[in-house]
């Protein structure tokens, strides 16, 4: 399927419970969403550069969901008829700088913080059954089930666009399980979605 840039990457917080946990937050009663810039997107085998504002750059191992058609007010029940596909995303976060900012823009719209893998269409996918896992030279660092969400997909997409209108191509990071960690430079990070692919990037 071939579908067009996306307008915008749409960001969920805090949607697994032991992540909120190991910040020292709680899971909200609603999502918690935000935006990364686009400028942040990179590609499987391009370079997550750390910027030098920052002293604790982490990996966040996430589900990403690649919207297929215009969804504007869409039912949980319905949301999965606007879906393309899915695809490994890494949520990478300027930590330090997250704590110290109201919001979090800057911790995570650096340029190349968002790497994204190869989508895999959705025919035939259960969203409910994927899991994530996050691998630092080879060393496993994050697994999740997406059954784990506290808001899952279908969800999600219901809310999203009762805000604002997804387009095709747009990009839903449904949030990253525990486990998050430090990247350096010449780290191999590797975000994995059994069955639906790999995403791979160097850090610099």
């Amino acid at each position: 399927m071939s579908l067009p840039a996306p307008t915008k990457i749409v960001c969920v917080g805090r949607n697994f419970h032991e992540h909120a946990k190991e910040l020292g937050n709680v899971v909200p009663e609603r999502p918690l969403i935000f935006l990364k810039p686009i400028s942040s997107l990179i590609a499987d085998g391009e370079a997550i550069v750390l910027p030098p504002q920052s002293t604790r750059v982490e990996h966040e191992g996430e589900i990403a969901v690649i919207i297929g058609k215009r969804a504007k007010n869409v039912s949980a029940a319905d949301s999965l008829e606007y879906v393309a596909g899915y695809a490994p995303l890494n949520d990478v976060t300027a930590r330090d700088l997250q704590r110290i900012d109201d919001q979090w823009t800057r911790a995570k719209g650096f340029d190349t913080f968002c790497p994204i893998g190869v989508m895999t269409p959705a025919d035939g996918i259960d969203p409910s059954t994927l899991q994530v896992i996050c691998r630092v030279n080879g060393e496993e660092r994050q697994r999740g089930l997406a059954s784990d969400m506290a808001f899952p997909v279908p969800v999600l997409i219901e809310y999203i666009t009762s805000v604002m209108t997804l387009e095709p191509g747009d990009i839903i990071a449904t949030g990253t399980p525990s486990g998050i960690g430090p990247l350096t430079p010449g780290d191999q990070v590797e975000v994995e979605i059994p069955g639906v692919g790999k995403l791979s990037n160097p850090v610099r």
